[in-house]
């Protein structure tokens, strides 16, 4: 007697729980940036945002994460990869096991076995440059402020009335023709 064929079931995919509400922006941000620092090798992108407070700002001005890679099913003892500007690979190489002992640390287990230093340019993030200095306010002008309870609103209303007092030319409405 023989056995009849075997017809394979296959599951109905799931969907995620729909919430039936608008997600904020940042909820959803997180799952985009996790998807691709994994794609390029971070397990966790806080090592490039902190990196400097990771080796010390003197190591992070000369240097930069590129990759984690770690050994086939394992998420230990992977291969720190780092970018190194001019003559400091030297340098790095020599403090190599005292920034895997900072990485492992930042991690809590170890999850850096080694480093592989690649010459590069290590681009620094531009710093914000602070707002030029404004003349303190009038006495109305703070007077009017005065009532308003949302901190943000007061700071921005405050910034604008500053660089209105600031300004030495008399605001000039024409007409496009």
């Amino acid at each position: 007697m023989t056995k009849p064929p075997r017809t394979m079931t296959r599951q109905p995919r799931l969907e995620p729980k729909r919430t039936n509400r608008a997600q904020p922006v940042s909820e959803l941000l997180a799952d985009v940036g996790r998807a691709t620092f994994r794609k390029f090798g971070f397990v966790q992108h806080s090592i490039v945002s902190r990196w400097s407070e990771i080796v010390g700002e003197r190591y992070a001005r000369v240097s930069a994460p590129e990759s984690i890679r770690f050994p086939q099913g394992k998420r230990a003892e992977g291969v720190l990869n780092l970018i190194v500007s001019g003559a400091h690979a030297p340098m790095m190489q020599h403090i190599a096991p005292e920034i895997i002992e900072r990485v492992n640390r930042f991690f809590g287990y170890t999850a850096v076995a080694r480093l592989a230093i690649r010459h590069g340019e290590v681009k620094r993030p531009d710093k914000p440059v602070p707002p030029p200095s404004l003349k303190p306010l009038s006495e109305e002008m703070g007077a009017s402020l005065r009532g308003i309870a949302d901190p943000e609103l007061k700071a921005v209303l405050e910034a604008l009335a500053a660089g209105v007092a600031a300004s030495d030319e008399t605001p000039k409405i024409g007409r496009i023709d």
